[in-house]
């Protein structure tokens, strides 16, 4: 199957069922799916108008979360063209690599940032189109030396032209094989490469995962992050595709309470920065309720688990997280307030999904079982029965686009994919994620540590608003110890600051050190504990998912020898 099957069979079947609902013109919009496909031609118009060949060419795509978003992959992919999709908030350098390595030869970008792709595409005679979408495209200055058009302006054909385009998607398909996307990796260890993820790939992932995770036909999915991303994009883009369902666009993370009422999800899907932000926000509000801390005393916890899913819409079924591994307080926090949450895992080179957990099993802090259609193996075990998961399905990516060497070291002869990550199975199959096998810790004595326990254990102490754990070497030696780079929590120090009468940094930063080797000392063995605290007040470096950018920071903390 290929992802425009999954578009025409809900058309087919469900024209006039909500394909999106969004914020337009100063009110709530909801658009079916034979409106939707109406704008998937009308977006063809212009692939049409640009003499774009399907098959061969790769086209960016490089905006907020919108409507059209959908509506232009759609269009491309459909087609049988490649789509790069680019997180709108990279830098100029970051775009320029991108779009160079993956040969895209035209780019669909929002208004705001002409200025980024006009210095990006300077040395990049290869990209000779650029379409502005959004409010003002008819107001942008061309690029130079560069085809520029609006994107409404062209969309908004005559029926002729309409016609012309509906006839040229109609003699453009891809097949099972045609590239979808290529995806470039967020680079938390180092330089972005392009997973080629094809049309069956998507296609597969979304079947195995709606075999294991039961969603039901005709969900509505609320859609907060970002749809360049794999998980989003599967999550809230292709899932709902497949069943028929509704993407539900927010107005913006700063709304999302409100928009949460009026569209009244059964689906959200969060990383873990997220779902702590709204556990937290939840948790803060029930505390402050004198009723709320007495209905579970009298034995009317039920009433507080229906206030806290009104907060939600009334309908959530289920909260679904992944990109990295989440506080196992706030997973046993939301089961105890009543909200439905599921933790799985995967990556950007399987499409993205590798392991879902199913409501009526789920274990907080592992992430279920392999999806159906899959093998696995793992590699390399310590004593512990932690070792690299490696994968192998019609899921997996195609490679590394035009990078053989990166793809070798990534898939073995025997085609099975070597995640990085280190796993270890509980006693009923279920996986339970460990860390990242190049960020693992390996001390004198030979004992692996691993960086995102440690972490998970330091973000629990409100005065800690940023934390990445990492190994660092003394003067002369070869062996790792714990080292910690922590952010203080501006607010909640400034309150210690003036309860304690502090009058310079250096004590602040002492309490800090002080309050986190306590709290690491009560929940960790010694062996793991941060020799090394530095304290630093800069934000740390993160990607578009919100994981730390571990290769800026490896080494940062190691003693050179005078």
């Amino acid at each position: 199957m290929t992802i425009r099957s999954f578009f025409e069979d809900a058309v087919a079947c469900s024209p006039q069922l909500p394909a999106q609902r969004f914020f337009q013109g100063n009110q709530w919009v909801s658009r079916s799916y034979a409106g939707l496909k109406e704008r998937v031609i009308r977006a063809a118009a212009v692939l049409r108008h640009l003499d774009l060949q399907p098959g061969r060419q790769n086209v960016a795509l490089m905006m907020e979360n919108c409507p059209e978003w959908q509506e232009i992959y759609l269009a491309l992919a459909g087609s049988g063209l490649a789509v790069v999709p680019l997180d709108p908030k990279l830098r100029v350098n970051e775009v320029h690599h991108i779009l160079r390595d993956s040969e895209a030869v035209a780019i669909f970008a929002g208004t705001r940032l002409k200025e980024v792709i006009a210095q990006a595409v300077a040395s990049l005679p290869d990209l000779t189109s650029c379409v502005w979408v959004g409010e003002g495209s008819n107001m942008v200055e061309a690029v130079k030396g560069r085809i520029s058009c609006a994107y409404e302006a062209v969309t908004n054909c005559a029926a002729a032209a309409y016609e012309s385009a509906r006839e040229w998607f109609e003699n453009h398909r891809p097949n099972e094989g045609t590239t979808a996307s290529i995806v470039y990796t967020s680079g938390t260890t180092g330089k972005p490469k392009g997973a080629v993820l094809t049309h069956g790939n998507f296609t597969e992932n979304v079947i195995a995962t709606l075999a294991w995770v039961k969603f039901l036909p005709h969900e509505n999915f609320l859609n907060v992050l970002p749809l360049f991303h794999s998980f989003s994009f599967t999550g809230n883009f292709m899932i709902p595709l497949r069943l028929k369902g509704c993407c539900s666009f927010v107005r913006s993370v700063k709304t999302l309470a409100d928009d949460m009422k009026v569209l009244k999800p059964n689906i959200i899907l969060a990383v873990p920065l997220m779902a702590e932000k709204l556990y937290s926000r939840i948790t803060e509000k029930l505390n402050r309720s004198a009723l709320a801390r007495l209905l579970p005393r009298i034995g009317l916890k039920a009433v507080i688990r229906k206030m806290v899913r009104a907060k939600f819409g009334g309908k959530l079924r289920i909260l679904g997280i992944g990109g990295a591994p989440t506080d196992m307080e706030v997973l046993r926090g939301f089961q105890s307030i009543g909200i439905p949450v599921l933790e799985g895992y995967g990556l950007t080179e399987c499409s993205p999904g590798v392991a879902y957990p199913t409501l009526d099993s789920y274990i907080p802090g592992t992430v279920g079982h392999i999806l159906p259609g899959m093998e696995y193996k793992i590699i390399g075990t310590d004593a512990t029965g932690a070792g690299e998961l490696c994968v192998k399905g019609p899921n997996v990516m195609r490679g590394y686009y035009k990078n053989d060497e990166a793809t070798a070291e990534i898939i073995d002869a025997d085609g099975f994919l070597h995640t990085g990550d280190l796993v270890r199975l509980d006693d009923r199959g279920n996986i339970r994620i460990c860390g990242r096998r190049k960020a693992l810790i390996v001390n004198r004595e030979g004992k692996n540590i691993y960086p995102e326990e440690i972490e998970q254990i330091i973000e629990r102490d409100p005065l800690i608003q940023d934390v990445i754990v990492l190994g660092y070497r003394g003067a002369g030696e070869t062996s790792e110890r714990v080292g910690a780079i922590l952010v203080p929590n501006a607010e909640a120090l400034e309150q210690k600051r003036a309860e304690f009468g502090w009058t310079s940094d250096a004590q602040s930063e002492e309490y800090v050190r002080d309050a986190v080797s306590a709290l690491c000392r009560q929940h960790l063995a010694d062996y793991k504990l941060p020799r090394k605290i530095v304290i630093r007040q800069e934000a740390l470096e993160r990607t578009s998912t919100m994981k730390v950018r571990r290769v800026t920071y490896a080494r940062a903390l190691d003693e050179i020898r005078c």
